[in-house]
């Protein structure tokens, strides 16, 4: 009676655990899958951006390379970038994929094409943390985008922006942003919202295109001043930027862990306790002080000000996990600072022309949030082994990821280079890439085309080109005068 009652009380307590362990996975599922929702905002933003950045006649070829990223880098990251990172095992080179350890079944670290990333029911994780990963992957490519616009050939930026999401972020994160790779394990490096890791060597790798690429024409003058192409939409452009700040909390929140069942509570990507709170602290307030530095250093240039913004927040994102908010907002003013200084140095002395200052926002203030880690958390543990941060293991890490950043850049962009295949020539970079490519311009409106004159008789004749907006115009009598009249089109 007694064992029965003994077996029945067992049974239901495997029972009840088996059930949290199921809720507790469909909970993660759920929280990883809205982050991904919430970081389209991101890729909706920097289309906006880049489109508003650009002038007239690129705007269409610009938002098309935003679009295609998604198209070319989701299935090879899908074939390459998810297996060379292995997800929390020791990066590329690497054995046992299909290990069930798999940091106890989190995230499947198998090949991804294996059944875990498929309709099995025992895997609620896998599927929607890949989806995450790959949703980092598209933002390389497009921090990458917007500084090569209004002269590179698609296939070109098609290319390098494979390379770079598939192969060169995901092998430093395999290095550096996950509890088995040899920076955190050995040197406690320490980057957990990826200031580096994303941001810092994607603009590093677009540097390097950017050396080979060459500026717009008409960017500088024969004595070396710099010119400024007005964008022809800066609201767009500046709304562009504020969808990217929103779809940064989902980006935000899918660079931690959720393992209740293993670990207690939330943890960063090395496997080291944190907090929702914490990092939503630091990234609300490192917006503003970006803004507020970003403000300061461009004397209150719009542009800067919400890029000073974005260059904030990836100043603090290496550490938003252990820094106070006080702390957080006083580094991210410098961060929004550094960015404007920077963005100027590399514009008018290094004379390279980064259409939208990416080098600046996103690589010089991701290498300098890396840095800031190794100055106010030094001693911090990191990851499973617990090994202490420090300015050293910082410095390591920084070595290890500019190299592996830049010389891809370079190195491609330079063979597209003498192949003929990275810019695209004089005469329609002058004309503009939406004429070559699409035989439109997206804004007819402003279009000049032949005007018709209406004389009082009924008669038309040609005038003068005139922009399509005009109005039509009528006589002293009342009666129609004039019209402008778009090619093939008609007015009645």
């Amino acid at each position: 009676m007694i064992s029965s009652i003994f077996w029945i009380a067992q049974a239901t307590i495997e029972e009840l655990e088996e059930r949290i362990a199921l809720d507790s996975a469909i909970l993660a599922e759920t929280f990883y899958f809205w982050t991904v929702v919430v970081m389209w905002l991101i890729h909706v933003g920097f289309m906006a951006y880049e489109g508003g950045a650009s002038r007239r006649k690129n705007l269409m070829s610009t938002a098309m390379k935003n679009i295609l990223t998604i198209a070319v880098v989701t299935p090879t990251f899908y074939y390459f970038g998810w297996y060379i990172y292995g997800c929390f095992q020791e990066g590329w080179p690497k054995n046992g994929h299909a290990s069930p350890a798999a940091a106890e079944g989190f995230c499947g670290a198998s090949a991804p094409w294996s059944s875990a990333m498929g309709p099995n029911l025992q895997d609620h994780i896998t599927g929607v943390f890949f989806l995450a990963f790959l949703l980092f992957s598209w933002t390389t490519g497009s921090i990458m985008s917007g500084a090569v616009i209004e002269r590179i050939r698609l296939s070109a930026y098609l290319i390098l922006t494979a390379i770079l999401g598939s192969v060169v972020w995901i092998m430093d994160a395999a290095w550096g942003w996950s509890s088995g790779g040899w920076l955190p394990r050995q040197f406690g490096f320490h980057d957990a919202i990826a200031s580096g890791v994303v941001h810092g060597v994607a603009g590093v790798f677009a540097f390097g295109v950017l050396l080979n690429l060459g500026p717009r024409i008409g960017k500088y003058t024969a004595d070396g001043l710099a010119r400024t192409f007005r964008p022809h939409n800066t609201h767009l452009t500046l709304m562009g930027l504020m969808l990217i700040f929103t779809g940064f909390y989902g980006f935000y929140a899918a660079c931690l862990v959720i393992q209740s069942t293993v670990f207690p509570g939330w943890l960063n990507i090395y496997l080291s306790p944190t907090t929702l709170g914490a990092i939503a602290w630091v990234i609300t307030i490192g917006f503003a002080g970006g803004f507020t530095g970003g403000w300061f250093a461009s004397k209150g240039d719009p542009f800067w000000t919400l890029s000073g913004g974005l260059a904030g927040v990836i100043s603090v994102s290496a550490g938003a996990d252990v820094y106070h908010p006080s702390l957080a907002y006083l580094l991210s003013i410098t961060g929004g600072m550094v960015a404007v200084w920077s963005g100027t140095y590399i514009e008018k002395r290094l004379r390279v022309d980064d259409a939208v200052g990416a080098v600046a926002v996103h690589g010089v203030a991701g290498f300098y949030g890396v840095l800031l880690v190794g100055i106010f958390a030094g001693g911090y543990p990191t990851g499973i082994n617990n090994v202490e941060s420090s300015l050293g293991g910082q410095l390591v890490g920084i070595m290890a990821f500019l190299p592996l950043a830049f010389l891809p850049g370079y190195v491609v962009s330079w063979i597209l280079k003498r192949m003929n295949l990275l810019r695209v020539p004089p005469e329609v970079e002058l004309e503009g890439l939406d004429m070559a490519e699409f035989q439109q311009d997206f804004y007819p409106e402003f279009e000049r085309v032949p005007e018709i004159v209406i004389e009082p008789d009924g008669r038309e004749v040609d005038g003068a080109p005139v922009l399509l907006e005009s109005y039509w115009q009528t006589s002293a009598d009342g009666r129609p005068a004039r019209a402008g009249v778009g090619v093939g089109e008609e007015r009645s």
